[in-house]
């Protein structure tokens, strides 16, 4: 077996996208996260993942908002920019933006909206990788994209030096285990989980870090579970991820029928940054709403309990 050396390892969270009350990218709330997350101790930043609303900016926002992410950083951890999009050419050319605006990695999902073949969804990576010189990782999160990405292809493309990691959202721990079992004979593949609520579990299956969207409320948190888990002092790693598990109930105090389970996270995410002066304002992008005073409040309580006041 060879000695596994993967580039992206840690904590790697999906960077929340700050708005001004009109929804323009708040540059100045990010430039605040950025510094926030650094002094965190996370080991790298993921711009344009669904925790920074790709899905809902203009190719403008999306620009600046990797520019202003590239700029905080100074080099200092790499920066992975999602080229989330839904085709191939698409994906190409947000790429080749991210290139241009000195992200290290790219990050692009199976092609969505078109109903696409396995053999497509292994053609679309392949040639994504091949026009952008930078390193590609999959994003496996089947809930938004629709399709799941399977073990083989996954491992396939990592064996032929198309993917240099993947970020797994999708739920399917059985799958993601045997991504680390097939990763120990792909030295340089990295095999992130997307789970806030298990990474202690993904960590002990042999996974090489987290993306957590809760990274960016508590990125104290993460770094310290990841430094437990490398020491291999698992009864404080489970301690601590216990202690994050019940952060994470700030998802749900949107009040029933009132929001999606997105504008619930991020709304989430957004909140708690404020309650902690992160950043100016929880404005998230339309159609999801803002979450209002009492639901603040209710989060508010649950930063406390979890000692972020």
């Amino acid at each position: 077996m060879n000695a596994r050396t993967p580039r992206f390892t840690g904590v790697i969270p999906p960077v929340v996208t700050p708005l001004t009350t009109d929804g323009e990218v708040d540059t100045a709330s990010l430039e605040r996260l950025v510094g926030f997350l650094l002094e965190g101790g996370v080991t790298g930043l993921f711009a344009l993942g669904s925790s920074g609303e790709t899905a809902y900016l203009t190719d403008t926002q999306k620009d600046l908002v990797v520019d202003t992410i590239v700029g905080a950083t100074a080099g200092q951890v790499p920066v992975v920019a999602g080229t989330i999009e839904q085709t191939t050419n698409r994906a190409i050319e947000r790429g080749r933006a991210a290139l241009k605006s000195g992200a290290d990695a790219i990050v692009a999902t199976a092609p969505f909206y078109t109903r696409t073949h396995d053999t497509e969804i292994d053609r679309h990576f392949r040639l994504v990788a091949d026009a952008v010189d930078l390193p590609l990782l999959a994003y496996d999160v089947p809930v938004c994209v629709h399709s799941k990405l399977s073990t083989d292809l996954v491992l396939r493309l990592a064996a032929d030096g198309v993917l240099a990691g993947i970020k797994d959202s999708s739920g399917d721990d059985v799958g993601l285990r045997y991504l680390c079992l097939g990763a120990q004979e792909l030295p340089d593949f990295s095999v992130l989980t997307g789970h806030e609520v298990v990474v202690d579990a993904m960590l002990l299956g042999g996974a090489d870090g987290a993306v957590p969207g809760l990274g960016n409320v508590d990125p104290h948190g993460y770094a310290r579970l990841d430094a437990l888990a490398a020491a291999g002092d698992w009864t404080a790693a489970k301690a601590e991820q216990d202690r994050i598990a019940r952060l994470f109930e700030i998802v749900s105090v949107a009040k029933p029928g009132t929001a999606s389970a997105t504008a619930g996270g991020l709304g989430a995410f957004k909140t708690a940054l404020k309650v902690r002066g992160i950043i100016d304002s929880n404005v998230v992008s339309p159609p999801m709403r803002p979450l209002d005073a009492d639901e603040t409040a209710r989060i508010a309580e649950i930063l406390e309990r979890a000692g972020l006041r």
